[in-house]
């Protein structure tokens, strides 16, 4: 075995010791979260619970407590899609697809722990992280539901979701229904809500008259393209018209 093939084994080794000490504190830090928040004192008590080194502890979430709650959503975006994945989605129209996917997102959550989150992500100088892990979950929804766009829709998609998930998770922060019957209801409703814009959209293309009308933003949407590859450190890439032909 060659010295370079040594080092590859060492560092994988390394990560995996990392992920699961990193999933140990997380676990432990979420019986503090109630009390202290996502804060670095959750960290340190988690720290001490697993008789983990706190210089380690640090190094896995620099950030303290924002590092830990986004390891957390992370966690719970990637529940999410192993639940759905072992859905049998056929039956279900899409509309049904997306709202299973949010409540499952959901379900299962400490209620406190998400409140916390909010709190968290409301203040105004995580407020891109909040955002960044928003989109995030929309993404992963869309992912795991199996979507193919790759041009404006594949941001249209993500944004509208983005609005019908933050909203439906304030609502269940608040709901006191058995079941939460109130918040699946509520998702319901608004999943009808995003089904109507893309009916419209599709209405607006199909039309003689508003295509044309709308010919500008439409182009617009056509030329966008989801990140990936060389552009995947942008938001997305502009398709010029002549390598589109």
């Amino acid at each position: 075995m060659t010295e370079n093939q040594n080092q590859t084994q060492d560092q994988n080794a390394d990560n995996a010791t990392d992920q699961t000490l990193a999933d140990r504190l997380l676990d432990a830090a979420l019986t503090h979260v109630a009390f202290d928040g996502w804060s670095q004192a959750a960290l340190d008590a988690a720290a001490a619970e697993c008789g983990a080194d706190p210089v380690q502890a640090r190094a896995i979430f620099p950030r303290g407590g924002l590092d830990l709650a986004l390891a957390w959503h992370r966690r719970g975006d990637a529940a999410m899609a192993a639940a759905l994945s072992a859905r049998a989605l056929a039956p279900l129209r899409m509309r049904e697809r997306v709202a299973l996917a949010v409540r499952l997102r959901l379900e299962g959550l400490d209620r406190e722990a998400v409140r916390r989150g909010v709190t968290l992500m409301a203040l105004p100088h995580h407020a891109p992280e909040g955002a960044r892990a928003l989109w995030n979950t929309a993404d992963a929804i869309w992912n795991a539901l199996g979507d193919t766009s790759h041009d404006g829709n594949w941001y249209t998609k993500r944004a509208i979701l983005s609005g019908v998930y933050s909203s439906t998770v304030l609502y269940w922060l608040g709901d006191s229904s058995p079941e939460q019957e109130g918040t699946w209801a509520f998702l319901d409703r608004r999943v009808e809500d995003v089904m109507r814009i893309e009916k419209a959209k599709a209405e607006v293309r199909n039309s003689p008259v508003l295509s044309k009308l709308f010919a500008l933003p439409l182009a617009v949407m056509d030329r966008a393209r989801k990140p990936g590859g060389a552009d995947a450190r942008l938001p997305g890439c502009w398709k010029p018209q002549s390598a589109r032909n």
